[in-house]
């Protein structure tokens, strides 16, 4: 079944502009042509209803965009390397290494983790979010480093999910941010979807944003940045990034929500997911993992 992936309202600026010119330019990697076969099958509605593309946004316009089904590419099983944390007939718990994709998208077919896993773990996984997805029930970015879960059978993905669904999961992050943090510890409670100024981003207090709620820890002030611990209550898209950089404390290295110029030679923000724990599927006991810091993270703890 396809997954709504956006609800928005049109700013003003594109009022009067056809709906097929207005989504083709929020959504760069997608062609116009690609946008206006979305529109034609009925992926893309205004106020509920669907359009053509000649369609011209009027004010206020509820736009909703249904991500299609997932064209049939044959993803390919591929020897790459897996830093295993922990595994079982139910889960594998990996380490995700910075610059690798989760999951197969467009410009990302091979090199994924779910071709790691495919290629380690055959015919042993959950088929719940389909071929380009087997056994992913969670992600991280692709500069974001840490423990994954991923499930190796429907049954281990449903219960994992629910407890996803409900917020029980234990995920604990550590970053480097920007500036020097005042408070000790805190909390940010906003909502976060995606930016009406760059559908590229998310944003907080958006319309039809989702809850978000970020527990953070300084464990060490440095003169010009701050070492943290991060517990994720809600698990938004980009949402550590996004609650960092609104209180005015980007994560070193983030050039999507931060400075574009970084005067370290980093890979994209300094993030990484430190302790995953959850309900084990089969035992029903509490289980916990957590992955060292990645040896660039480490060094640049040293050099701080």
């Amino acid at each position: 079944m396809a997954e709504i992936s956006d609800i928005f309202y049109i700013d003003n600026e594109y009022v009067g502009c056809r709906i097929d010119k207005v989504l083709s330019e929020m959504y760069p990697d997608k062609s116009r042509s690609i946008i206006q076969k979305y529109i034609a099958d009925g992926d893309v509605t205004v106020n509920d209803a669907i359009v053509k593309s000649n369609y011209k946004f009027k004010t206020d316009d509820k736009i909703q965009i249904i991500e299609p089904e997932p064209v049939d590419v044959e993803i390919q099983p591929e020897n790459i390397p897996l830093d295993i944390l922990y595994e079982d007939s139910d889960v594998l718990i990996v380490n995700k290494p910075k610059g690798m994709v989760v999951h197969p998208a467009p410009g990302h077919y091979t090199g994924t983790l779910v071709n790691a896993i495919m290629y380690h773990c055959k015919d042993e996984l959950s088929g719940i979010n389909g071929e380009i997805r087997p056994g992913i029930v969670h992600r991280i970015d692709m500069d974001t480093t840490g423990a994954l879960i991923i499930c190796k059978n429907d049954s281990a993905h449903n219960k994992i999910a629910e407890q996803i669904k409900i917020h029980s999961i234990n995920r604990i992050y550590k970053g480097i941010v920007i500036g020097n943090v005042k408070e000790d510890e805190g909390t940010i409670h906003t909502t976060i979807g995606r930016s009406p100024k760059d559908r590229k981003k998310m944003a907080i207090d958006v319309k039809n944003g989702r809850e978000a709620i970020t527990h953070y820890k300084v464990i060490k002030r440095f003169d010009r940045y701050t070492y943290m611990e991060f517990k994720l209550e809600t698990g938004r898209t980009h949402q550590i990034r996004v609650h960092m950089a609104s209180i005015g404390h980007p994560l070193l290295g983030d050039q999507v929500y931060g400075p574009n110029k970084c005067q370290f030679n980093l890979q994209g923000q300094t993030l990484h997911a430190e302790v995953i724990g959850f309900v084990h599927p089969s035992t029903g006991e509490y289980v916990e993992f957590k992955a060292p810091l990645p040896d660039y993270f480490q060094h640049l703890l040293d050099i701080l």
